[in-house]
């Protein structure tokens, strides 16, 4: 079933659930207030008859007193379509027959009390004052008489009120007035009320089906410009925007919707940035293992063939040599870069003092920076205490310093490091060629070195991982690393360590 149908059937089942409820409380409502109404009435009248004084009048017989009384009775009944019975004081009755006894012992024992007896529905199996056979024969000094002569086959409500005289021994029954209507009198109102909400009911489902479809098209048409923006992301669409405002759990869908869209552009664009600096990067990693590869394969075949002069072989197999070790240095990062970025690489961290690091970086690299025109300057004083591992430590500093070198051309370069409260910072400045904010953006990625921008000032140096490696071995230390550079004026790379029981944690390497 579709959602807008979904919808709309329980709209509709809440609704008419409610005029249900509502219609059902009201009628019952409406039917106990008809039948209180109708026994004050009942009530009323008997009070009018019992003032007519014919209880225990003197010196007049008993026709005469029944044709008194049914005279001075007219004006009370009138048109009203009642039924009334006059009882003695032993609750048998005296008008319009006498000798029937009616009503059950319960009732008899309420009216010698005093109490007014009720009875809803004279025919309903559930009354409980009138006799069991008050709708067959009833009891009576002339059982030949039949209770249809009192009871017509409508169903009747009663109301039997006791006649009491005060006497010295208190209130004593001197007789009762049992008088009664049609029930469907009494239900006229309560028909009239079931009609109207019938009536209502009609209305309220039309109107109510109106609503619920307007309701439903208008909620499911905000979902179904989900789904028709879903599918235009599955087909690769990522500029998708839903329209929202902000109101309900589906405009925080909407919003959610738009703010994944904008997550996987962005990371769309950077997979494929990083797939075409990856691309960029094997081109240039197979172009520098082609060329050492090429040249030993030259000099091999000329050894072979006797092409190179026998003086001249020192010269080649030396050549041969260095060529090789450059192939080893490529293959050794790369292993050491994939060691070190799946935790393999296991740290043994000490408190040792880093000037002799620092000093041993300046005197292995001043020759390289030699060639560049450049000068490694070292800034620290005798003692810079550091908890980290010394090899690795080494590596970063070598690292980050040969990196200097590769892109400044007759600058300086200069080597920090310092103490502060539970660390150490160590810097490399260079006076090189800088960096925008872009290239600063993706440095420490590991393929960041193929950008054909910064590879004419050195190409791919050895295996273009010098910065990643350094990036992973100072988040296992659970150190810092930021970089600060201008275009044409330098880079400073900063590395921070931390002491042991404040170092920081990454779930990402």
């Amino acid at each position: 079933m579709k959602l807008i149908y979904q919808h709309i059937l329980s709209f509709l089942v809440v609704i008419l659930t409610a005029v249900m409820i509502i219609g059902f409380s009201t009628i019952n409502y409406q039917k106990e207030q008809a039948y209180q109404s109708n026994y004050v009435r009942l009530e009323g009248y008997a009070t009018n008859i019992s003032k007519l004084k014919f209880y225990g009048q003197k010196n007049v017989t008993k026709s005469q007193q029944e044709e008194s009384f049914l005279g001075q009775l007219t004006f009370v009944l009138h048109d009203e379509n009642l039924k009334i019975f006059i009882m003695d004081q032993k609750l048998q009755t005296t008008y319009p027959l006498g000798g029937y006894d009616i009503l059950k012992p319960s009732a008899k024992k309420l009216l010698k009390k005093g109490q007014v007896v009720r009875i809803k529905d004279d025919h309903s199996e559930g009354q409980k004052a009138l006799a069991p056979k008050i709708k067959g024969r009833v009891k009576r000094s002339d059982p030949g008489k039949r209770s249809s002569r009192l009871f017509t086959a409508e169903s009747y409500t009663w109301v039997i009120v006791p006649q009491m005289k005060s006497t010295s021994s208190g209130e004593k029954l001197v007789g009762a007035i049992m008088i009664g209507s049609r029930v469907k009198d009494v239900m006229v109102t309560v028909q009239q009320v079931k009609a109207n909400i019938i009536k209502a009911s009609a209305i309220t489902f039309v109107v109510s089906l109106i609503l619920s479809f307007v309701i439903a098209f208008y909620q499911t048409s905000r979902i179904k410009k989900l789904s028709i923006a879903a599918r235009q992301v599955k087909n690769g669409d990522l500029d998708v925007h839903v329209a929202h405002k902000r109101g309900d759990e589906i405009d925080d869908l909407a919003e959610n919707f738009n703010e994944m869209v904008v997550s996987l552009k962005k990371s769309n664009e950077e997979v494929k940035a990083q797939e075409k600096r990856r691309d960029q990067f094997m081109q240039d990693v197979a172009h520098e293992m082609r060329t050492p590869l090429t040249t030993i394969n030259g000099l091999l075949e000329g050894m072979q063939y006797n092409a190179i002069p026998e003086e001249a072989i020192p010269q080649s197999v030396d050549l041969m040599s260095r060529e090789a070790k450059r192939l080893i240095r490529l293959v050794n990062e790369n292993l050491d870069y994939e060691r070190i970025r799946s935790g393999k690489n296991q740290l043994i961290k000490t408190k040792f003092n880093a000037h002799s690091i620092l000093s041993d970086v300046q005197q292995q690299l001043k020759q390289n920076a030699a060639k560049n025109g450049d000068k490694i300057v070292l800034d620290t004083p005798d003692e810079v205490m550091v908890y980290a591992d010394q090899d690795r430590l080494k590596q970063m500093l070598v690292n980050l310093t040969q990196n200097a070198i590769q892109f400044t051309n007759n600058g300086t370069i200069t080597v920090k490091g310092r103490r502060f409260q539970h660390g150490t910072i160590f810097s490399v400045q260079d006076t090189g060629i800088g960096m925008n904010e872009e290239q600063k953006k993706y440095i420490f990625e590991r393929f960041y070195k193929a950008d054909p921008a910064r590879a004419r000032y050195g190409g791919t140096g050895e295996s273009g991982l010098g910065l990643s490696i350094v990036l992973s071995l100072v988040r296992q230390h659970g150190g810092k690393i930021k970089v600060e550079s201008e275009p044409n004026v330098g880079s400073t790379f900063t590395i921070i360590l931390y002491d042991q029981g404040y170092e920081q944690k990454y779930e990402d390497e």
